[in-house]
């Protein structure tokens, strides 16, 4: 049986040293239209996949990222796995970042969880046979165990690069409950209280005179990881690293940079700035994943 990768937009940054590393994999590239474009000029996506036949008789996984365009991304994402659909095969899906990850529970009436439901579309109306996802905001959440849906973690990469140039004194710590139910690493005390509001940090943990590693999943706006970088240095810490997964906006990883001591940030999303490669991390999940 054939392997196959079907490659979406946002994740062809990707696509060189996943040619070297998954050897018994073919990388496939869905077609342009007549302009050689992916997208027509009004801004629909244009979706054609000329090997269905090749398709039907191997494994396909799907590699998105869900950022950047992360709607056009999910139009994109979306006309592939109908193409499948109709062509009665039944996809593996590996997002190097979910979309819409954060809006993963309901706080107040009249919100969705919309992680959960666009995982529900993709399992029971697309078929999707499995669901990879790189620490996905959701992770073990309740919900989740009730898909085929197996998180893995970029954060043992993060630390590794940290310790090399940092050495392996460095105090790692999440930045709030959340982190810490992700990655398991113990936390600061801040708690989100709904959508829009998060409770102030407050710590049992000594900081001052160390060295301190914040592990999150994202840079968004930057909001938390400013908010903890200054309570570590009121707190007399001796230095700030951040160790990120997903670089979401630009600004948010560009203000995080000015105030931390460096910044390791994964290239799970196309960013100039990412300095550690999570391509083994996808490699050896599939390789072992039937």
């Amino acid at each position: 049986m054939k392997n196959f990768i079907i490659l979406t937009l946002t994740v062809e940054h990707l696509a060189e040293n996943l040619e070297k590393k998954l050897k018994n994999f073919e990388l496939i590239f869905p077609e342009k239209n007549k302009e050689r474009q992916r997208c027509f000029p009004d801004g629909e996506v244009y979706m054609r996949l000329s090997r269905i036949g090749d398709l039907k008789n191997g494994r396909v996984v799907i590699l998105h990222s869900g950022t950047p365009d992360t709607n056009t991304g999910l139009m994109e994402l979306e006309l592939i796995l109908q193409i499948l659909k109709d062509h009665r095969i039944r996809p593996e899906v590996f997002f190097t970042y979910f979309p819409y990850s954060r809006q993963d529970k309901v706080f107040e009436p009249g919100e969705t969880n919309v992680a959960e439901n666009l995982v529900k579309k993709l399992i029971d109306y697309y078929k999707v046979r499995k669901i990879y996802t790189i620490d996905a905001h959701f992770g073990k959440i309740p919900w989740v165990k009730n898909y085929p849906i197996e998180n893995i973690s970029a954060v043992s990469f993060l630390i590794e690069k940290t310790k090399e140039d940092f050495g392996k004194d460095v105090l790692f710590l999440s930045p709030d409950k959340g982190g810490k139910r992700r990655t398991g690493i113990t936390g600061l005390n801040k708690k989100r209280i709904n959508s829009f509001e998060v409770a102030p940090f407050s710590s049992e943990i000594p900081i001052k005179g160390e060295v301190i590693g914040v592990v999150d999943d994202m840079i968004e706006t930057g909001g938390t990881l400013l908010r903890f970088c200054e309570f570590a240095n009121n707190a007399r810490a001796k230095k700030v690293i951040a160790l990120i997964t997903h670089g979401i906006l630009d600004t948010g990883i560009k203000n995080v940079a000015k105030n931390f001591t460096k910044v390791y940030l994964a290239n799970t999303v196309n960013k100039k700035e990412a300095n550690v490669d999570i391509i083994d991390l996808i490699a050896d999940t599939l390789n072992h994943k039937k």
